[in-house]
């Protein structure tokens, strides 16, 4: 039997992360594996002769993806449930793919919304997963059920965090102190339940941490969610434990001490770094004046094709991510290749915290 049947083999036998820790440490490559040890496990029956067939199958899907041009990507924020993806959710999901997003985050705002988000999952099992959360501008809507709402759609192994919670003292569209009540109490449940946190956060940086320093015990992983802030912000956050989120909008910031600069001074490590599209929003225009020459240079025919056939302002995709993944690694003078997989291997591995992934 090859190295990918022996690993599959060990995996069922609860050897796997003996493994992986040997591994990761040779090659980040191995993220691979990781992909399809969860391929293994949501799928395969507990017969022998069927757990053969599908080390088998798992074996032909990694050569596919070894020979591929693709990447290897998890966004970690797509607002799949938007109605601009009512009508052709198929091909999206499909053009993800091909595009080298693999897995796809499906980010709930509301109860509703989560449990939409979670409907999608079952839609489209093993490619795409959700959050359950009151995004801070629907505090207000919290009521006496809603956390028992939410922890039921928790439960399901398909949800795999908590948010979109937060604070967003930028636009207040539910009162501040409602959103400070809301917040702590899903925070609360992360704790709780052992899930990682999906953070949104505009304009109350401060504010965050000291939620988050009050269950600093318990805490569970942390996601600053389509980070735009500075320099100073983001080691605050990573000081906390947290890690950083970007979108496409590193095309648009500009400013002295903000995404770029962080980006090209190193201040996040790659260990910390996650991706994410946060469609239908945060399009990355890559015709835009204000992006450096070196940075258009480092961005593929490939990547460009499916930006640019299939995205707009109006609504971006989960396949524009390479390109995003493109100028991350131009401004941190990396790899592409690096950058997608270790952000792929940072939204797979074991927290260290809770044992918990994304």
């Amino acid at each position: 039997m090859n190295l990918l049947g022996t690993l599959m083999e060990a995996s069922l036998s609860g050897l796997w992360d003996s493994i992986v820790q040997t591994l990761t440490k040779t090659s980040l490559h191995n993220i691979f594996f990781l992909h399809l040890k969860f391929r293994l496990r949501a799928n395969m029956a507990t017969s022998e002769n069927k757990q053969e067939s599908g080390i088998e199958d798992l074996e032909e899907e990694m050569e596919s993806l070894l020979s591929s041009e693709n990447y290897i990507i998890v966004d970690i924020g797509a607002n799949l449930t938007n109605k601009k993806f009512t009508r052709d959710l198929d091909s999206v999901v499909s053009r993800a793919r091909d595009a080298g997003v693999h897995k796809i985050m499906v980010t709930g705002t509301t109860v509703q919304s989560s449990k939409e988000a979670l409907r999608l999952t079952r839609l489209y099992p093993e490619s795409l997963y959700s959050t359950a959360g009151v995004h801070p501008h629907e505090a207000k809507s919290w009521e006496a059920e809603t956390e028992s709402e939410l922890r039921e759609l928790l439960a399901s192994q398909e949800v795999v965090a908590v948010g979109e919670c937060g604070l967003d003292f930028n636009r207040n569209f539910s009162p501040q102190d409602i959103q400070l009540e809301v917040f702590e109490k899903q925070v609360s449940l992360a704790c709780e339940l052992k899930k990682p946190l999906f953070i949104h956060e505009r304009d109350a940086h401060k504010e965050v941490l000291e939620v988050l320093g009050r269950h600093k015990e318990r805490l569970p992983s942390v996601v600053i969610h389509c980070f735009t802030g500075d320099a100073t912000m983001a080691a605050a956050y990573l000081k906390q434990g947290c890690y950083i989120g970007l979108t496409g909008y590193v095309w648009k910031d500009k400013s002295e001490d903000g995404v770029r600069r962080i980006l090209e001074d190193g201040v996040v490590p790659l260990d910390r770094l996650l991706v994410e599209t946060d469609s239908p929003f945060m399009y990355p225009n890559t015709r835009a004046s204000k992006l450096p020459p070196y940075v258009k240079e480092a961005l593929t025919e490939r990547s460009l094709t499916f930006l640019h056939r299939y995205c707009t302002f109006q609504r971006n995709e989960p396949c524009s991510l390479p390109v995003t993944i493109e100028m991350i690694a131009a401004y941190m003078k990396k790899k592409s290749e690096q950058v997608a997989l270790q952000t792929t291997f940072n939204a797979l591995k074991p927290r260290h915290r809770q044992g918990r992934r994304l």
